[in-house]
C-alpha cells in the first residue's frame, strides 16, 4: 500500500495567528484577523498574496519549520513503514515562499525524526497527483485536497480540524487526532484487501 500525507497541518500543527499576528503588531500594519482558524495563511487576516510572501520572506517561515509534530503523527508513520506501507511527504508547500520547499520540509522531518520514503512538493492538487502515482490513500487537512483525490478514485482520510468541522461529512474518512486517522487508514486498507487492490 502506498500512503501520501501532507505537513501542515496533518503531520504538524502551525500556529499561523501567533506567528503572523506578532508579525503585523511589530511593523504597525493595518492588517485585521478574519479568521483565526484558516489554513491559508493568506485567509488568516485581511491582507493580501504580496502581504504574505513578504511576512514569510522576513522571518515568517519559522511559524512553519518550528511547528510542532502532532501527537502521534511519528508513532503512526513508523508502525505503517514498519507493516511495508510507503509513505510519500506531500505537500504543496510553493517555492516562491519556501524557496526549496522539499529541503525545508525534509529538514522539520528529520529534526523530529518522522520517519518517510520520499517527498514531493510544490504540488497543487493532490488527488490528481496520486492519482497519477498510484497512491492508494491521501491524508491532508484539507478539504479541497481530499475532494480532489476522492474524485480521481483516491482513498482520502481528512485530518479534521475546526476549519473543516462543519464540511468535513464530505469526505468519506477522517479523524480528529492521529489515532483515528490511523483507524480509517486500517479500514480503507481492508476495503482495498476485500477488492483485492494492493495490501
Amino acid at each position: 500500500m502506498h500512503i501520501a500525507v501532507d505537513i501542515d497541518d496533518t503531520l504538524n500543527a502551525v500556529d499561523r495567528v501567533r506567528y503572523a499576528g506578532e508579525y503585523i503588531r511589530r511593523n504597525a500594519l493595518p492588517f485585521k484577523l478574519v479568521d483565526e482558524h484558516a489554513h491559508a495563511l493568506t485567509e488568516v487576516y485581511d491582507w493580501t498574496h504580496d502581504d504574505v510572501t513578504r511576512f514569510i520572506r522576513e522571518g515568517g517561515i519559522t511559524a512553519f519549520t518550528d511547528a510542532p509534530a502532532r501527537k502521534g503523527a511519528k508513532e503512526v508513520l513508523e508502525r505503517w513503514r514498519a507493516a511495508g506501507i510507503r509513505v510519500t511527504v506531500l505537500t504543496s508547500r510553493p517555492a516562491e515562499w519556501f524557496s526549496n520547499p522539499e529541503k525545508v520540509s525534509r529538514d522539520w522531518l528529520e529534526k523530529r525524526h518522522i520517519p518517510y520514503d520520499d517527498i514531493v512538493a510544490a504540488i497543487p492538487d493532490k488527488g490528481d497527483y496520486c492519482a497519477r502515482h498510484a497512491i492508494d490513500i491521501l491524508v491532508d487537512d484539507s478539504l479541497q485536497q481530499c475532494l480532489s483525490a476522492q474524485e480521481k478514485g483516491v482513498y482520502a482520510v481528512l485530518a479534521v480540524s475546526r476549519a473543516t468541522l462543519e464540511r468535513a461529512n464530505e469526505v468519506r474518512y477522517g479523524g480528529a487526532n492521529w489515532r483515528q486517522i490511523d483507524g480509517a487508514v486500517a479500514h480503507i486498507a481492508q476495503l482495498l484487501l476485500r477488492r483485492g487492490d494492493r495490501p
